[in-house]
């Protein structure tokens, strides 16, 4: 059987809030939403969460709720998946970009540097599960009289220096399937800032407060209450699932170790990885190269992930749009071509380690 690079853990208590949901005929922004919220509001430590149909449109609105448009700039990172970059777009305003360090992480010497006058939003992203050096981010934006959206899709529950991601600037996380906890599609906004929460709550539902009562431009960002059951019952586990996610990173790097070319990741001291991925770099001085190294694990039953293969904005539909601000990023344009995830979920047995460490180590040369 294959080891995949994720594991869904669907149980009986989803199942019973589901049911409970289809018996109760309220199944659009109910009460499952409500409990789901009081969660999120709970891990990330804030006065406010606002659920939202997903990490994308958590993202959008973020940014919207913020009043960002045309003429506004935003600084990310290249490194990252492209609903980051597209939300951006989908504002109006334009995107620019700071290189990342060895953490895969925005780099803050990068950042500063980055960061100007029509700068209106940080936005540092959580990769892979490891959050960003928010501390130093939020003085850079503090500076600049910017604000802060963390894309903290990957980081569920992680924390800076015991302060939950989400809570630093406006939170947006990702319940898509295959994240720490899923609703199948569906992302949530947290903040402490009560003006910001009540516009993402009147974007989130056509702009309505009460019904036919429009006050601003909206969408349809609801969230539903079956998806919502689905999450309640995992942030529950959350704890317990992120311990074994951590255990199982901590086996993979004792068996990895030393291997030729093969570079783990490092976790910067105050910070708390949660290991939505286990990503390693394959450098030039391996026996094999990214690519290879994937097939040979492929051929023994081990799935990886190349998350991601290219910088963000290195595609044809974004070179030629001039809200696009294509910059020298080498750190990530190298991390795009080195990059590899391995299996870290809580599904994986001491069996399923043992097998993808002695293969990285077979094929490797080790």
């Amino acid at each position: 059987m294959t080891i995949p690079i994720a594991s869904i853990d669907i149980g009986p208590e989803e199942e019973a809030l589901v049911l409970e949901v289809l018996r109760s005929g309220h199944l659009v922004q109910g009460p499952m939403v409500e409990r789901l919220e009081g969660a999120f509001r709970d891990l990330a430590g804030t006065r406010h969460a606002v659920a939202v149909s997903s990490g994308t449109a958590a993202l959008v609105a973020a940014l919207q709720a913020l009043e960002v448009g045309p003429g506004d700039e935003v600084v990310t990172s290249p490194f990252t998946f492209v609903a980051t970059l597209n939300a951006i777009l989908a504002t109006g305003a334009t995107a620019t970009f700071a290189d990342i360090g060895g953490d895969f992480t925005i780099d803050v010497d990068a950042l500063a540097a980055q960061v100007g006058s029509r700068t209106r939003v940080v936005m540092p992203v959580h990769l892979y599960g490891l959050p960003a050096d928010m501390p130093a981010i939020m003085a850079i934006a503090a500076r600049a009289g910017a604000a802060v959206v963390e894309d903290a899709a990957q980081a569920h529950g992680a924390r800076v220096a015991e302060r939950a991601v989400g809570s630093f600037g406006v939170g947006c996380f990702s319940l898509y399937a295959t994240k720490n906890v899923t609703t199948g599609e569906g992302g949530v906004v947290t903040c402490d800032d009560d003006a910001v929460a009540e516009r993402l709550r009147l974007l989130r539902n056509q702009g309505m407060r009460e019904r036919y009562r429009y006050e601003i431009v909206g969408h349809n960002y609801r969230l539903t209450d079956l998806q919502a059951a689905l999450g309640i019952p995992q942030l529950a586990r959350l704890p317990r699932t992120t311990a074994a996610r951590r255990r199982n990173a901590d086996a993979l790097f004792e068996g990895l170790r030393e291997v030729p070319g093969l570079v783990l990741a490092t976790v910067p001291p105050g910070r708390e990885h949660v290991w939505h991925q286990l990503t390693v770099r394959v450098t030039p001085d391996a026996r094999l190269d990214r690519n290879e190294l994937a097939r040979g694990l492929a051929e023994r039953g081990i799935d990886t992930g190349i998350y991601y293969p290219r910088v963000v904005f290195d595609y044809d539909c974004y070179r030629d749009d001039p809200r696009v601000r294509v910059a020298d990023v080498p750190r990530a344009r190298a991390a795009a071509e080195q990059v590899l995830s391995l299996p870290v979920h809580p599904g994986l047995s001491d069996g399923d380690i043992g097998k993808i460490i002695d293969a990285v180590r077979e094929l490797l040369g080790c």
